[in-house]
């Protein structure tokens, strides 16, 4: 079958490492099944993968993806969650968790093997390209402002780093669930878009926002970590779920972490459960994932390179 995959490890130049290709078709396994891949989407952790991150050499090559949409063996649609082992389901009793593509191969492919415990229905509502959007950078989103920020409606946030997967998605949950929104983006144009998308206003990276806000969605790490503390009211809480432009900050803040009695919580993906509620906020609502492009398969290189630029806004959704 055709894939997209990681066949060499390079942490300088990541793009050096992906091939696209032949690869076997999935082994079947006792409690797993099998999905056609209709539509699977692009995600930060598949750069980290090539990278090395999470992933060894030993275990190449690894076709790449944790996201997918597709029909089951039984011709259902279905999204894949894409946390092996949370459970135990379809592994061994000690198994840690991990993420496709950490362990077993991912869903840039045909044909993808998971768990059959980790396959929910589609809405009917959703394409399988929007579906395909949900179970790593929205259902991220959905866990770090409803589960981990704890924020109620009318409640103020703000998202650092508009235009990318996660903080696109927690400005649109946000936006629909009531929330007041603030943004910031180096790029005038993705500050705009943010706008149009729910927020409340959008500013330059660094910028003093007209207030504190109760909770911080950090995705970016460095570079606006600094901010993020700055930005909290008394006992608000920062939500980290990522370090796209590095974990060293220049300035760590303690001081007033500790002396505003903040809460800094880390965040990785979410539960089955929380995505089974994604789904169903986005069928019942009309909220639908910001789709920056659509490609096929074959040209998953040029998705890649979108997304290692930061050329886009939403997500890159490749279609088989």
């Amino acid at each position: 079958m055709f894939a997209a995959y990681a066949a060499r490890i390079d942490r300088d130049q990541p793009l050096n490492g992906l091939e696209l290709g032949e690869r076997p078709e999935p082994e079947a396994r006792p409690g797993w099944t099998t999905v056609n891949v209709k539509a699977a989407s692009l995600n930060h952790h598949d750069l980290w993968s090539l990278r090395g991150v999470g992933l060894g050499e030993a275990a190449l090559p690894m076709i790449l993806g944790c996201d997918a949409a597709g029909t089951d063996e039984h011709g259902n649609e279905v999204v894949v969650h894409s946390v092996i082992g949370q459970t135990g389901h379809g592994v061994g009793p000690d198994e840690p968790r991990s993420i496709l593509t950490e362990r077993y191969q991912g869903t840039f492919a045909e044909r993808v093997t998971v768990p059959a415990w980790n396959v929910l229905p589609k809405p009917k509502e959703l394409s399988f390209e929007e579906a395909a959007c949900l179970p790593t950078a929205w259902l991220t989103a959905y866990r770090m402002l409803f589960t981990n920020a704890n924020v109620r409606p009318g409640q103020s946030v703000l998202v650092q780093g508009a235009g990318g997967g996660v903080a696109t998605a927690a400005i649109v949950l946000g936006a629909a669930a009531g929330l007041r929104i603030f943004a910031t983006s180096r790029d005038e144009a993705k500050r705009k878009r943010a706008v149009e998308l729910g927020a409340q206003a959008a500013f330059e990276a660094g910028a003093r926002l007209p207030h504190r806000v109760d909770a911080v969605i950090e995705t970016v790490g460095a570079a606006t970590w600094s901010h993020s503390v700055k930005s909290l009211k008394p006992g608000g809480t920062l939500v980290i779920s990522g370090a796209t432009s590095g974990d060293r900050p220049a300035a760590a803040e303690l001081t007033r972490i500790f002396f505003l009695e903040l809460k800094v919580v880390g965040s990785t993906m979410g539960s089955k459960d929380e995505l089974a509620d994604l789904l169903s906020l986005c069928a019942t609502t009309g909220v639908r994932p910001l789709i920056d492009s659509v490609l096929p398969l074959d040209r998953a290189r040029e998705g890649f390179e979108k997304m290692s630029s930061g050329d886009l806004f939403g997500k890159v959704v490749l279609t088989v």
